[in-house]
């Protein structure tokens, strides 16, 4: 006889505070099936009645680990919030960086300002906040008084009569210097005559020069006499011409210096003034003082206009154009304007890539020419959010264009460089900018999925060094009456910031019931706000057609139903096929080797359970079970993992006593894609165990759960879409009133069913069946004893195990009679 299974009951605590208990292999009673939100529990009447939130709901873990990266303000200690998307890292982070930062100082404005001594290497100027403008409004004024105020400084009397002793020293020393030598040439009766060439001697006799014909009659001693005069003239001249171009320059810097003090007395009181207004800034003093250095060498910028090309024609605004460009030199370009900001800048970069990250070098077009300037020098987002925070998206900061690399360059090094990206590359061919770098003070929170994290953390050294805090936002909450109470202050609040009609209890008790279905799992609540807040728009949207100024749960429910309804297009059409029969799929009678399975399909963020044929046969051969989805290359590792413990559990069973003489295959029927997955090995093993044992199966179940080697069946994801799935297939192919689903005893917990599923269940139309061992998956699927060994290892007679056994035997006596009939034809021959 077959030993008796002890019955074990399990208690799982009802809505009512009551406990509900259930039986391994007896169906479920409804309580069980889904775990109501009671209206009446909650304190309120609509939503509007409670304050929002102040804290998230269940991410104490990833708050406490933002906060405690704030404070530490240390290289190294930056946040990578990892989490599920639509858990609301975004908006949590990006509030508790705000109200950080309302506290914290306002960061300073940072200019870049022109270098005169290398113009290629802008120099930075650092200004509190809101000083950056008040210097770049400050130089414009300087230039445009300056473009009025030189010119009349170079018109004034007193100028001028200056200029005109400079000009008449000058004068005065060339007529000094060629009236001595004319003296001394005529008193040798030599002159000097201006020429197109230049100056030429000649001798000269009676007030008039000698020709050379008259210059050869004379005799020779006087030409002799007359031919030395001359050199020692024409050394004399030769000796006053070089001294010319000393006097000229004597000159010009006469003239500049008369320049240079002109300007200096023109410009003295304005630049004292701007350096005033500036004197506790040895930076900008500095820069001041190299602008009227630069002014007075360069007077002469403000006092002629701008010529254009010989032979261009010149429209008026290129020509204003080219004026101020002689000025662009004195410009100040604020990169960074904190002037408007309370407290620490919080910056979201959307496309982090190195030029949106450290800036750029732009540039523009002149007469055919690429030209640029640090006024063409554009901030990243380190810059704007420099002695504050930023918050970058992970995956598109690694997609984008270089945005890793250089964010890590300047975490690593503490400064913005601004360049490039040949610059970076090392492949510019160009001469370009290279300005000196902002010291750099910014917290950096990325975002991001956990793999990806995991991914960087033991692929990239540097990411350890950088990113030192994570901040783990969970995907679920505990389901209890403090967690639901501050789910209906979410609500609240959401309501109040769309501008929402306010919810009544019933709305916010099937939101809860919503919840707690997103994450599979009556005990826990879902921590992704974003699809709530979704349900919670759109059941106002139909509240607002149906003329209601309160959303009920009726509205809540219709928004559901919508939900589905917009994505279900492909699991109406599998539920259809199953009920044309052209997907065999069998819901009544009994098959051997058969048993139906269930999957999850996911399409577009809908999920959906897919009831699927698993048959299994049975044939003489070396005790291997094959997968023909594996063989075919459509089953995944954990797939073919669930089916090779199928050979441990029949070995750990079976093959103690005897060879595993058997082969055993094992398909998906219309199976046409991948298949991956241990939640079908349970169905899997039940299919192989009854062609074994020739013994039917009901094909009023459906399977799903995973088994181990030990022969207990173990929790699957996806277990009310599963359920489902199979619901929705016998009511097209009819009910019976003997349909159900297997499920692990485990995932009784995770049951939150769709209501038809729950009445079919009241009115024993429908049942979830648990289990926790094979054996009792057999009793059920069979209608016979699974059995249990006795002392020997024996099964008794009639059960599931003993006519297995029974055909094991057999296999192994025919495999060892045709091992026998092998060798005696070997001998013989």
């Amino acid at each position: 006889m077959a030993a008796t299974e002890p019955s074990i009951t399990y208690h799982e605590p009802d809505p009512g505070g009551t406990s509900a208990a259930f039986q391994p292999g007896r169906p479920l009673p409804p309580a069980l099936l889904y775990r109501s939100s009671d209206p009446a529990e909650l304190p309120f009447d609509l939503v509007s009645e409670l304050e929002d939130l102040s804290a998230p709901i269940g991410q104490n873990r990833a708050v406490d680990a933002v906060e405690f990266a704030v404070s530490m303000r240390r290289k190294g200690y930056n946040v990578y919030a990892l989490g599920a998307g639509g858990t609301g890292k975004h908006t949590i982070v990006r509030e508790l960086l705000r109200r950080r930062a309302e506290s914290a100082p306002t960061p300073p404005d940072w200019c870049y300002v022109n270098n005169f001594a290398d113009p290629q290497k802008p120099r930075r100027l650092q200004l509190p906040a809101g000083r950056g403008n008040g210097l770049r409004e400050a130089m414009k004024r300087l230039v445009e008084e300056l473009r009025a105020a030189l010119p009349a400084a170079f018109e004034r009397d007193d100028y001028r009569t200056r200029r005109d002793v400079i000009e008449q020293q000058f004068k005065g020393r060339n007529e000094q210097g060629f009236g001595e030598l004319q003296r001394r040439a005529e008193q040798k009766g030599i002159t000097m005559l201006r020429t197109p060439m230049g100056l030429a001697l000649a001798p000269r006799r009676d007030g008039k020069v000698l020709t050379p014909e008259l210059f050869e009659a004379l005799p020779a001693a006087e030409r002799e006499r007359i031919q030395h005069d001359l050199e020692e003239v024409q050394a004399e001249l030769e000796g006053v011409m070089q001294k010319v171009p000393q006097w000229e320059r004597e000159h010009r810097e006469a003239l500049r210096e008369l320049n240079r003090n002109t300007t200096g007395a023109a410009i003295a009181l304005m630049m004292d003034e701007l350096r005033a207004g500036y004197c506790d800034f040895l930076e900008v003093v500095q820069h001041l003082d190299a602008v009227e250095r630069d002014i007075k060498e360069n007077a002469d910028d403000f006092l002629t206009p701008a010529q254009p090309p010989q032979g261009v024609p010149m429209p008026v605004p290129v020509e204003e154009s080219m004026i101020g460009a002689r000025f662009r030199r004195y410009q100040v370009n604020v990169i960074v304007d904190n002037s408007g900001q309370h407290g620490a800048p919080v910056i979201y970069e959307d496309n982090p890539t190195h030029q949106t990250l450290v800036g750029r070098v732009e540039y523009m077009a002149r007469f055919g020419a690429l030209v640029t300037d640090f006024n063409l020098l554009t901030p990243g987002a380190l810059h704007r959010a420099n002695g504050g925070y930023l918050m970058l998206d992970a995956q598109r900061l690694l997609a984008g264009n270089f945005g890793w690399a250089s964010l890590k360059r300047a975490l690593n090094a503490g400064e913005i460089r601004t360049e490039t990206l040949e610059q970076l590359l090392s492949m510019a061919s160009t001469v370009s900018l290279q300005p000196e770098p902002i010291p750099l003070d910014v917290k950096v929170v990325l975002l991001g999925p956990p793999l990806l994290f995991y991914l960087l953390s033991g692929a990239d050294e540097d990411f350890k060094e950088l990113f030192k805090i994570a901040a783990d936002f969970d995907d679920r909450v505990e389901r209890t009456p403090e967690t639901t109470l501050l789910y209906a202050r979410f609500v609240a609040g959401v309501a109040r910031r769309e501008n929402l009609r306010p919810f009544d209890r019933g709305a916010v008790a099937r939101v809860v019931e919503r919840a707690a279905r997103l994450v599979g799992d009556a005990d826990r609540l879902s921590a992704g706000l974003r699809e709530i807040v979704d349900l919670l728009q759109e059941a106002d949207q139909l509240a607002t057609d149906a003329g209601k100024t309160i959303v009920t749960a009726a509205e809540v429910q219709r928004a559901i139903d919508a939900q589905f309804q917009r994505g279900d297009r492909i699991y109406r059409r599998l539920q259809e096929e199953i009920g044309r029969k052209i997907i065999v799929i069998e819901t009544d009678g009994e098959q051997i080797g058969q048993v139906n399975g269930l999957s999850v399909m996911t399409l577009g963020g809908l999920s959906f359970g897919n009831p699927s044929r698993i048959t299994a046969r049975i044939r003489l051969g070396r005790g291997e079970v094959v997968d023909i989805e594996r063989e075919v290359e459509l089953g995944g590792p954990l797939h073919s993992k669930g089916v090779l413990i199928l050979s441990g559990f029949l070995g750990g069973r079976f093959g103690n006593s005897r060879p595993l003489s058997l082969n055993a295959s094992l398909v998906f029927e219309q199976s046409y894609g991948g298949v991956d997955g241990d939640s079908a090995s349970a169905a899997e093993l039940f299919a192989l165990l009854s062609a074994l044992a020739e013994a039917p199966i009901s094909q009023s179940f459906a399977v799903t759960g995973s088994v181990d080697q030990l022969g207990r069946i173990q929790a699957i994801g996806g277990v009310n879409e599963k359920i489902e799935g199979f619901f929705d297939a016998c009511r097209i192919t009819g009910f019976t009133g003997r349909q159900g689903v297997i499920i692990p005893a485990s995932n009784v917990k995770h049951l939150m069913l769709r209501q038809d599923v729950v009445t079919a269940a009241a009115e024993q139309r429908f049942r979830i069946v648990p289990i926790e061992t094979v054996d009792q998956g057999l009793g059920l699927l069979t209608g016979l004893p699974a059995g249990e060994p006795d002392a020997e290892g024996n099964y008794p007679v009639g059960t599931v195990n003993h006519r297995i056994a029974e055909r094991l035997d057999a296999f192994a006596a025919r495999a060892a009679e045709l091992v026998r009939n092998t060798a005696v034809t070997q001998t013989r021959t």
